[in-house]
């Protein structure tokens, strides 16, 4: 919740553990922006408030046994008491939190939907992996912030801002790219209402670490209970990352079905649009501006950044009664985007008409032959038999949740 001042999550862990997840937060910013670590069995947290006990300044902590939540409490004095060894190897690891940007967000304009419902933020476990470091190993926890649709370039603005606070959001629009299936039920914090015109919006959370609590299963640990932070001395208006206009995020739409926004920064949106304009020149006046839509390219661009598979399609010979067919810059073209794309990593399959396949296959069996394509791609065909022939090709038995390509 917005205190205007700057919150942290916190982490206590025993300290053969705190070399390892310094080394997670390091491998995994995002999330876990390291703020401060202390020094074993240290209860103050001079970096970042003074006059603090880490045991006792925060509303209500969740009690870690073997990686099971065994209770909540609101002090964890008892473990320091006569007897008890606990706390004097323990380690505090204090994380940036997204609460540190609502301020922010709403001096901007921007409607923060939690703090006008009065609730928690919603916080989700997503199917996308942390980068593992030593024994932690989780998914990725994200906040779940809606914003209107026209104030999202100014939410990442905002946000981007403040990387000790998660920075710009990780995704924005279908819940289900996330691995996220019903936004009712979050994982953490409680359910925040969409209002029309809203998009939904996915930060970095900090709540990951407790997963990575979770998974590692430390015979004892301690946290923040989502939600009840750590308050330090420092306002949200404190200083933040220096602008760098070059790299100020800008936000476009790449997916109406299923909707996905996506991120560039405004140095690569300027030179993509510039390549536009290159691509746009008629010296032969064939009329190709006409074909030109803005920003096209760049949302093509965005949308391959993301794939994991693409179809490339060729073919459409120029004298199809000829044997093979004749084809002018298609198929060489098809063969220069494939080596780039597998370059990238992506998987790539060849899409052509039935009378086009001999003869692309024997182009793509000579770039592997010479080494410009470095594997072998699959070339598929195509024929049109009726009105739902393409959902069943591109399509198992024509249904769209099953696409045979991940990516288009």
């Amino acid at each position: 919740m917005d205190s205007g001042y700057q919150q942290a999550n916190v982490i206590i862990l025993p300290s053969h553990l705190a070399n390892d997840f310094e080394a997670f937060c390091r491998c995994n910013p995002a999330p876990l922006p390291l703020l401060h670590r202390s020094q074993s069995g240290e209860t103050s947290c001079l970096p970042l408030a003074k006059h603090t006990d880490i045991r006792t300044d925060i509303s209500q902590y969740c009690v870690y046994e073997e990686g099971q939540l065994v209770k909540t409490v609101s002090s964890l004095q008892s473990y320091t008491s006569q007897g008890r060894i606990a706390w004097p190897d323990m380690v505090c690891f204090y994380l940036g939190c997204s609460f540190g940007f609502e301020g922010r967000l709403k001096t901007a304009g921007v409607p923060v939907r939690n703090v006008e419902q009065g609730r928690n933020v919603s916080m989700y476990r997503t199917a996308v992996p942390c980068i593992p470091a030593g024994v932690f190993s989780c998914p990725l926890v994200a906040t779940m912030r809606p914003v209107p649709a026209a104030m999202l370039d100014a939410a990442v603005k905002v946000t981007n801002l403040n990387p000790l606070a998660h920075g710009a959001p990780v995704h924005i629009g279908e819940p289900a790219l996330l691995g996220i299936q019903d936004l009712s039920r979050p994982d953490y914090g409680e359910r925040v209402e969409m209002q029309p015109g809203d998009v939904t919006v996915f930060w970095a959370c900090g709540v990951t670490a407790i997963e990575a609590i979770l998974s590692s299963k430390p015979s004892l640990a301690f946290s923040h209970s989502p939600g009840c932070m750590f308050l330090t001395d420092s306002p949200d208006s404190s200083p933040v990352t220096k602008p760098n206009p070059e790299l100020t995020p800008l936000c476009f739409l790449v997916s109406h079905n299923p909707l996905f926004y996506s991120l560039a920064s405004q140095r690569a949106v300027a030179r993509i649009r510039q390549l536009e304009i290159i691509i746009g020149e008629d010296p032969g006046q064939r009329g190709i501006r006409a074909l030109s839509v803005q920003d096209e390219l760049l949302c093509s661009c965005l949308a391959l950044s993301h794939s994991s598979s693409v179809a490339i399609t060729t073919g459409f010979p120029t004298h199809y009664m000829h044997s093979p067919p004749d084809e002018t810059d298609g198929p060489p073209g098809a063969i220069a985007m494939a080596t780039m794309l597998l370059a990238l990593g992506k998987q790539v399959t060849m899409v052509t008409d039935r009378r086009a396949v001999e003869m692309n296959q024997a182009i793509i069996d000579e770039a592997v032959k010479t080494g410009v394509l470095k594997t072998a791609i699959p070339l598929v065909t195509f024929e049109d038999h009726g009105p739902d022939s393409a959902l069943h090709f591109l399509c198992h038995h024509g249904d769209p949740n099953r696409p045979r390509l991940a990516d288009l």
